[in-house]
């Protein structure tokens, strides 16, 4: 067995910091919180589950916080996790074997995004390395912070490990999303001036700005960030056109939108994207075409958003069918939604027609 140490950094946490806290517990690991100046009860509470706090005095930099929660960690192998987040399910017995498997490695836990969209608990899953050896890792940039070698431009593989997380910063309120987002935005604007042809600080102010759903600036900074040589393959680069695609529609540039047929080939591998795809035809009236792609992602085994390969094509389908007259067949489609709230709507009111 491997002795493990989760690292956190905190700052006015209280609402959240006991359910992952709890969480934590019943595994045995060590817990460094690092606190960056909190006002409220987030010290109290932590104090329930660790003597191991420690305040750091915020200098607009997460990479040195973190870093900072590190150097007081008493074991080599860290998991870092943030105070939104609750570890939902976790086989240690397999983690240490992949340990020994992979020593020089980062492991890389699932995280499910939890978000509300049409009135329904929605959720995308994303992978992040999160666990390695101190001794041979760090952390560099002020704000989205990244994993580094010790050794300077030396390359790491990564593996992921048997680890589930539900992260739920972004249930928060509309004034807890906003400061964040301002928070952000404030580091990765200084960011910019120092590194201004950098595509994926664009990518991150977009995403800001798309979590408060200001899609106008949204767009126009997932637009700055494509105008670059980027990678497909990459997983940011695969989220950041389906975010880029949810913009254009939201501020009525579908037209604009179908030029994004020329990447087409690049990027068909999940049922995020047959899906945005399908919303782009709709949205230009091209229905055949809609319906090819919603029937594509109902088909496709890789779905990173909840209900992309399922209920939201599923839906589009019924609704493309009742804009045809077909209401036989839409309602039928609806009924296979199960109990997305939208199509339940539609059901009722084709009853009661």
């Amino acid at each position: 067995m491997y002795p493990v140490s989760v690292c956190m950094i905190a700052k006015n946490e209280e609402k959240n910091i006991e359910k992952c806290l709890a969480a934590v517990k019943p595994y045995g690991f060590e817990i460094i919180i690092a606190d960056t100046g909190s006002t409220d009860r987030t010290k109290e509470i932590a104090a329930r589950y660790t003597d191991k706090i420690y305040d750091f005095t915020w200098i607009d930099d997460f990479s040195a916080a973190r870093n900072f929660s590190l150097a007081h960690a008493s074991n080599d192998y860290v998991l870092i996790l943030d105070c939104d987040e609750v570890i939902a399910s976790l086989d240690t017995e397999l983690l240490f074997s992949l340990i020994s498997q992979h020593p020089e490695s980062v492991g890389r836990l699932s995280i499910d995004n939890h978000y509300i969209s049409n009135q329904t608990d929605m959720v995308y899953q994303d992978r992040l390395g999160r666990f390695f050896n101190r001794k041979l890792f760090h952390f560099e940039s002020p704000i989205h912070e990244q994993i580094t070698h010790n050794t300077k431009g030396m390359h790491y593989e990564s593996y992921d490990i048997p680890l589930l997380v539900d992260h739920v910063g972004y249930l928060g309120s509309v004034t807890d999303l906003r400061s964040k987002v301002e928070r952000n935005n404030t580091l990765l604007f200084k960011e910019l001036e120092k590194d201004p042809e950098n595509p994926y600080l664009y990518f991150q102010i977009g995403q800001s700005y798309n979590m408060i759903y200001d899609y106008e600036n949204s767009y126009v900074y997932y637009q700055k960030a494509l105008g670059y040589d980027v990678n497909p393959d990459e997983e940011w680069v695969q989220m950041m056109i389906i975010a880029y695609a949810n913009a254009l529609l939201h501020t009525g540039r579908q037209a604009e939108a179908l030029q994004l047929e020329a990447v087409y080939d690049a990027f068909a591998t999940t049922a995020d994207f047959f899906c945005i795809m399908g919303q782009i035809y709709l949205a230009n009236e091209q229905y055949v075409k809609a319906m090819m792609e919603f029937i594509k992602a109902i088909h496709c085994p890789v779905a990173r958003e909840t209900g992309t390969n399922s209920f939201i094509p599923t839906y589009n389908v019924g609704l493309i069918n009742e804009m045809m007259g077909d209401t036989t067949a839409a309602l039928t489609h609806y009924r296979n939604c199960g109990d997305f709230p939208m199509a339940l709507e539609k059901v009722r009111a084709l009853e009661n027609a």
